[in-house]
């Protein structure tokens, strides 16, 4: 078996390029983490900014009961957004990685063409739909289905329905990569053995799809769980996620310190599903 090391300690271009890696990610990624960490362990100033006397207080109020139930309800609508997306994009996936090469051309497109809109103008016009005079209103109580619209805007349900919708394509791309390479031939070696459809499914897809499913759940479920954007315009003030939380402590309340230290509580509950489930997937193949 060919063993080939690659030497960097003399490719100038290799060198150049982690020297360029190293900054851009210092400079970028974690000189602005060192700041935000120091603005979490200040103090709130009278008017609102940062007085610079150390203090615990931030991080003692994000185990305050408020911010529990938004960090529960913000973990809620995240886990079922993901749940959601891999029950309603693994069929997607599946049609997408049989078809032929022209037809996984026309749907992939499909599937991207909601990228080439703003995110904020598709998230507004979801606000169209669903508030009381919009267009979903109008066709039930055009159809004869309703007598007087729906509260469907600024609820769970809108945040969650939005959610769903913004992070669908994030959850197809990897389970269709995942089924691509799946080849073919063991699904008909399993109906060759009589097995069902649900059995074939089960037995064969599901356990060879994990990768995707896993790859799909972390893109959608991290963005989910920190989302500001559509809580924001589809919750209103009247159903709070974390990132919008965050939002309102830095640009409301102006208390940067504790909007810091959420942050940081934000960033350590993702660690630390990461770190579950990577060794979740340790423990399942420790090869």
């Amino acid at each position: 078996m060919l063993n080939y090391r690659f030497d960097t300690s003399s490719a100038f271009p290799v060198k150049l390029s982690l020297l360029s890696a190293s900054l851009f990610l210092g400079l970028f990624f974690f000189l602005p983490l060192i700041l935000v960490f120091g603005v979490s362990l200040a103090s709130r100033g009278m008017y609102g900014g940062i007085t610079w006397i150390p203090t615990w207080e931030n991080y003692q109020r994000v185990f305050d009961p408020l911010v529990g139930v938004i960090f529960f309800r913000s973990l809620f609508l995240a886990g079922l957004t993901t749940f959601i997306c891999a029950g309603v994009g693994f069929p997607l996936a599946y049609c997408l990685a049989r078809s032929s090469r022209p037809w996984q051309l026309i749907l992939l497109t499909l599937v991207m063409i909601p990228f080439w809109t703003n995110f904020l103008v598709r998230t507004y016009a979801w606000v169209l739909i669903l508030r009381a005079d919009g267009i979903l209103n109008g066709l039930l109580i055009r159809l004869g289905l309703l007598n007087e619209p729906l509260s469907l805007l600024f609820t769970d349900l809108s945040v969650f329905l939005g959610l769903v919708y913004g992070y669908l394509p994030f959850m197809v791309l990897p389970l269709m990569a995942a089924i691509e390479r799946i080849p073919p031939q063991l699904e008909d070696a399993a109906f060759d053995l009589y097995a069902s459809m649900g059995g074939m499914f089960r037995h064969v897809l599901l356990p060879l799809s994990t990768p995707g499913f896993l790859a799909g759940g972390v893109l959608v479920f991290i963005p989910s769980l920190g989302a500001f954007i559509t809580p924001y315009l589809l919750g209103g003030g009247q159903n709070m996620m974390l990132g919008t939380f965050i939002q309102q402590e830095f640009l409301v309340a102006r208390d940067w310190p504790f909007g810091s230290a959420l942050s940081f509580g934000l960033m350590g509950t993702v660690l630390l599903l990461w770190f579950l489930l990577g060794r979740t997937s340790v423990e399942k193949d420790p090869s």
